[in-house]
């Protein structure tokens, strides 16, 4: 018989989440930033502050909409994704 994960396991098991990768960091700091349900990694002072806005940002178009990552199309996701940066 096969056993089920706890509760509250599973529920970190089946988490979305959006992860940022900044390549430009060429001052010698590793940035690193966690929230809800991003990590973001690397990049300049300037490119992880963009990361970390537009991560918040997805965070308060999700929160507006009545959802959570895991719960969005992908097509709603990008429409989200371009709110959040500014671009819609």
């Amino acid at each position: 018989m096969h056993e089920l994960p706890e509760k509250g396991k599973r529920a970190r098991i089946n988490k979305a989440l959006l992860l940022g990768v900044g390549f430009d960091h060429r001052d010698g700091h590793l940035r690193v930033t966690k929230g809800e349900n991003f990590r973001l990694v690397g990049g300049s002072e300037e490119t992880h502050d963009q990361m970390a806005e537009t991560a918040i940002k997805v965070n308060e178009k999700l929160k507006q909409r009545g959802k959570v990552l895991e719960d969005v199309s992908r097509d709603e996701f990008e429409d989200i994704i371009q709110e959040a940066a500014g671009r819609d």
